[in-house]
């Protein structure tokens, strides 16, 4: 680095990165970051005059996935299929068909270590019949794990690529994988704003517009969600709850106002509030992707239980 210089180290180093290659930033998890050196120095994939690299196509492994009706994380054979589209596990290693089979249209991935409580805990999501189904994972192996990841990366890419053969691939890379904006618990109250407040775990998704919520953080299922416009379109946050509503046992409230009704909630501390409504009006702020666009398309209003 004092001979070169860091310009000339990171040319030598990162001549040949894939562009669905995740490079992580500084606020990522540890695994990211590791693998990423380990690569880049230690096994030097990225290097000029190494052999060709080339799209990643077909993956098969093994990774402990999380029950969806008990905590139990039990090994499951998973196999990608990038040209099909197609991600499959299996609870079975021989003999019976997947026990799923994802799109990787809907899919994405985002690691999610503190929450699944394991440094390698990768968190997949896909669309099924309308709600959201989340798959908790990870490997013993850090460079399986962040294999699996660009894996799934290269895949998307691919199709996105024949989605949106129009966009260049500059527009189609922050559409890969895409990480929460902001998560935590708030509490809830209903439709009628009469019902009793109840705590939830919310996640803010960015790309797909979404604030979804659900009983627990490793639900396999939202328990309801909320679509978000844009301003434009009449969606918009305000600091506070409406007149003559008091939350259960947090204060802080906001309101989520869109076309079809108002959602009341009420956050820990003014500290969350505070995060909750920048984040919230950093989604509702910008210009629909389109992706987002794709998504709007296909789903009208919001769904909530």
């Amino acid at each position: 680095m004092t001979h070169n210089g860091n310009l000339r180290v990171k040319a030598k180093f990162e001549a040949r990165v894939p562009a669905f290659y995740y490079i992580p930033q500084a606020n990522d998890c540890m695994v990211l970051k590791e693998q990423w050196i380990r690569a880049k120095y230690e096994r030097q994939e990225f290097m000029a005059d190494g052999k060709p690299i080339s799209p990643l196509g077909n993956k098969e492994g093994f990774l402990w996935k999380r029950g969806k009706d008990n905590a139990r994380f039990l090994r499951r054979r998973f196999v990608l299929l990038a040209r099909e589209g197609l991600l499959k596990y299996y609870t079975k290693e021989e003999g019976k068909g997947p026990k799923a089979v994802i799109s990787i249209k809907d899919l994405n991935a985002t690691f999610q270590t503190e929450k699944i409580g394991h440094p390698h805990g990768l968190q997949i999501t896909y669309r099924r019949e309308g709600h959201t189904r989340n798959l908790f994972v990870y490997h013993e192996s850090g460079k399986e794990i962040v294999d699996w990841f660009n894996a799934l990366r290269s895949a998307r890419l691919r199709y996105l690529k024949i989605a949106f053969p129009e966009l260049p691939e500059s527009e189609l890379l922050p559409l890969l994988t895409r990480n929460y904006l902001k998560q935590g618990f708030m509490e809830k109250t209903g439709p009628k704003q009469r019902e009793p407040f109840k705590k939830r775990w919310f996640a803010l998704d960015p790309q797909e517009r979404r604030l979804l919520y659900y009983k627990k953080p490793l639900d396999a299922f939202e328990q309801g969600q909320v679509l978000l416009g844009s301003k434009e379109q009449g969606y918009a946050v305000y600091e506070d709850l409406p007149k003559g509503i008091r939350g259960n046992c947090w204060k802080a409230g906001l309101t989520i106002v869109t076309p079809e009704r108002r959602f009341v909630l009420t956050c820990p501390s003014e500290k969350e509030r505070r995060e909750w409504l920048e984040s919230l009006q950093d989604v509702l702020s910008c210009p629909l992707t389109p992706l987002s666009l794709l998504t709007a398309s296909t789903e009208s209003g919001h769904s909530s239980r």
